[in-house]
C-alpha cells in the first residue's frame, strides 16, 4: 500500500479510498504546465467513486483538460457492499460521461481486451490531452479481508465467475495462437512455485528488525546541501 518509486514515476500507494486521484489530477497539472508530454494513469476501484475525491478529480481534469487516464479496477463489490446496491447509477463509464470526459467499459477478466483498450485510451489522451475513463469491469475471488465472512455474495456467484479467470483465459488463448506451449507454462509455474518457495524460506528465517531501524524509510533522508 505504501510502496513507491520516483526513478519509474510510480506514485505510490494510498490507504485512503480514492486517496490516490487528486493525487493523479495535481501531478497531470504539473505535467502540462511544464511542458512535458506525459500521461498520468490512476488506478481505484468501484468503491472510490462514492468519494467526493471522484468527482472532484474528474470535474477539474475534465475543465483543466488534463492528461490522465483515469482506470477503475470495478469488481462488483466495495468492501462489502454490491454495486448495484449502493450506486444509483452502477455504471461507472455513464459517470465520466457527466463531466464529459471520454469513457469506455471493457471486459476486465480479458487480459488482451484491457490491453488493446488501455493502448487506445493512452492514445486518445496524447492527441487531446485530455481525460479518458476505463472501466475494466472484473471480479475478486477472495474475501475483501481476513474478516470478510462473504455473506454478501454466493459461493455459486463466485464458482460462476472463475470460469472467467484471467490467468487461465490468457493462459488459453496464448496456446491456441500457438504464443506459448504447455511445456513453457509449465516451467514458468514450476518457477514462480520455486521463488514463493525461497521468498516464505528467507522470510521464515530472518531475524527480527533492530530497533535502531524502526524509523528507517518512513520519511525520506534528508538530502545533503
Amino acid at each position: 500500500m505504501h510502496v513507491f518509486d520516483s526513478a519509474t514515476r510510480f506514485l505510490g500507494g494510498n490507504a485512503i479510498v480514492g486517496g490516490g486521484l487528486p493525487l493523479a489530477v495535481g501531478t497531470a497539472l504539473g505535467d502540462k504546465m511544464l511542458g512535458r508530454d506525459a500521461v498520468t494513469a490512476c488506478f481505484f476501484g468501484d468503491g472510490a467513486v462514492d468519494e467526493g475525491s471522484f468527482h472532484e478529480s474528474m470535474n477539474l481534469a475534465a475543465v483543466w483538460k488534463l492528461p490522465v487516464l483515469f482506470v477503475c479496477e470495478n469488481n462488483q463489490y466495495a468492501m462489502g457492499m454490491a454495486l448495484e446496491r449502493a450506486e444509483a447509477e452502477p455504471h461507472i463509464a455513464m459517470k465520466a460521461a457527466g463531466y464529459h470526459i471520454v469513457s469506455e467499459t471493457v471486459d476486465g477478466m480479458d487480459v488482451v481486451a484491457v490491453e488493446v483498450a488501455a493502448q487506445r485510451a493512452i492514445a486518445a489522451v496524447r492527441r487531446t490531452s485530455e481525460p479518458y475513463l476505463l472501466e475494466c469491469r472484473t471480479y475478486r475471488f477472495r474475501a475483501h479481508s481476513m474478516f470478510d465472512a462473504q455473506l454478501y455474495r454466493t459461493k455459486q456467484e463466485i464458482e460462476a465467475w472463475r470460469k472467467h479467470d484471467p490467468i487461465r483465459q490468457l493462459q488459453t488463448w496464448l496456446e491456441q495462437t500457438g504464443l506459448m506451449h504447455s511445456d513453457e507454462v509449465a516451467k514458468i509455474e514450476a518457477h514462480i512455485a520455486a521463488e514463493i518457495d525461497a521468498a516464505v524460506a528467507f522470510a521464515e528465517a530472518g531475524t527480527w528488525e533492530p530497533i535502531e531501524e524502526l524509523e528507517r524509510f518512513v520519511t525520506m533522508d534528508r538530502v545533503p546541501q
